[in-house]
């Protein structure tokens, strides 16, 4: 009987347990379900989000300087007129508080605003309409995460009849086709993964890829290299030309210069400088690298515009060389070779050899300084000679220098001078 009444009560606090157990695994707030799970879930999304709005560079157009963060104003110099940058914080009245996300989808994928406004195409949705819906989303709870700021957006300054809003429709039917971009199923997911970001969130094409007199860029000529309209600067080719383009690039050499800014062969500059200062020096190392691996696999097309150069006098290589010596050869020594990061090569450089002169010509008579990146946060800079050389003696000394070294890019003329000139920050 005693026997009987200890098995009893053992079993009674075995049922105890258990039902306790059921009670709390049926009530508590853990990792799988429940508001915990939800909070979670929720903050892994809004984190998502916020990397691929670095990914996507969000901020250059969208925060403009000195003003709050996302909260819009930025000018977006275009050759018929100037754009500003929306706000896009979650403010009611002025920012995109009163969207859903299937509005936010809308404007990516469409290039339309929540009541089915037209947007002009200095937002790149011809790009971003690749983005899969999940980022969009993730973007979106991102961005409803931020501080809502109340700024009014400011309207679009365009020339006649570029104003005239109702053109984009047939803007729209012969350059933009909405489409999330399907992966490759005969590339590496490597391969997928940097052509999505290079041709999606990255935009790459919007400044690598040449445009048509109404804007749009040439699909046929993709990341051939071009003019940057109005900023005077030239994008140049991704694609793996041995003279213009990437062709002696690894696709490491690209990931480091996304990451640091700096590569053996050449240093960023003016807006590509930018770039890496706001949005990839974020990049996992695995998402830079897939884009170099991507970048890589573009064929050798030669840069859109790219004739034979005219070969440069024997006057311009001597009066040239000699001002190399002067000037130049204690950083980037006597055969163009760089001294390790902090100077870059200028032989083989894209920067010295892409079909437009205007780079290098902006580097001599501004200098400047590679971004400031967290693995290059004292980089080296090149002091500004515009007020030391004149016009023809930047002409004969850039000549030199896209002629010698094995490279083949033509002279430069004192007119190509004065109009770079023209652009200076020390005008």
């Amino acid at each position: 009987m005693k026997l009987m009444k200890k098995v009893l009560c053992v079993l009674l606090l075995l049922a105890a347990v258990v039902a306790g157990s059921l009670y709390w695994l049926g009530t508590r707030d853990d990792a799988t379900t429940g508001p915990a799970a939800e909070a979670a879930d929720g903050a892994t999304l809004i984190e998502r989000g916020r990397y691929l709005a670095l990914a996507g560079n969000c901020m250059a157009c969208h925060t403009s300087r000195g003003g709050k963060a996302l909260a819009g104003g930025t000018p977006i110099p275009t050759p018929f007129g100037t754009v500003y940058g929306p706000n896009i914080t979650p403010d009611d009245k002025t920012g995109i508080g009163a969207w859903t996300a299937d509005d936010f989808w809308q404007a990516l994928h469409n290039g339309k605003s929540k009541d089915g406004t037209l947007l002009y195409p200095a937002f790149p949705y011809t790009e971003y309409t690749r983005v899969t819906r999940a980022d969009s989303d993730a973007l979106f709870a991102y961005l409803r995460s931020v501080s809502p700021v109340s700024q009014p957006n400011r309207p679009p300054e365009l020339e006649f009849p570029y104003d005239q809003r109702v053109l984009l429709a047939a803007w729209r039917a012969l350059y933009f086709k909405p489409g999330v971009q399907e992966p490759d199923a005969g590339q590496s997911v490597q391969w997928n993964r940097g052509r999505y970001l290079v041709e999606g969130l990255g935009h790459c094409a919007a400044c690598h890829t040449p445009r048509n007199s109404l804007g749009a860029t040439r699909s046929a000529d993709a990341l051939t290299g071009g003019l940057i309209p109005v900023l005077d600067w030239y994008a140049p080719p991704l694609t793996n030309d041995m003279r213009t383009g990437m062709g002696r690039w690894t696709a490491q050499d690209i990931a480091t210069l996304l990451k640091t800014g700096i590569s053996k062969h050449s240093t960023v500059s003016g807006p590509m400088a930018e770039v890496v200062l706001g949005s990839t020096q974020h990049l996992t190392d695995e998402d830079a690298l897939a884009i170099g691996v991507y970048i890589k696999s573009l064929p050798a097309t030669p840069a859109t515009g790219d004739r034979p150069p005219a070969g440069a006098s024997a006057a311009a290589m001597e009066l040239g060389g000699k001002l190399y010596s002067q000037q130049c050869v204690q950083c980037h020594q006597s055969k163009g070779e760089g001294s390790g990061p902090a100077w870059p090569a200028l032989a083989g450089n894209p920067t010295v050899t892409a079909p437009s002169p205007v780079n290098a010509i902006r580097m001599v008579l501004d200098g400047g300084y590679a971004p400031a990146t967290s693995a290059n946060p004292r980089p080296h800079g090149m002091p500004p000679f515009g007020q030391v050389l004149n016009d023809n003696d930047i002409a004969m000394l850039v000549t030199y220098i896209r002629n010698s070294w094995g490279n083949e890019a033509g002279g430069v003329t004192p007119l190509d001078v004065k109009r770079a000139r023209a652009s200076s920050t020390l005008n």
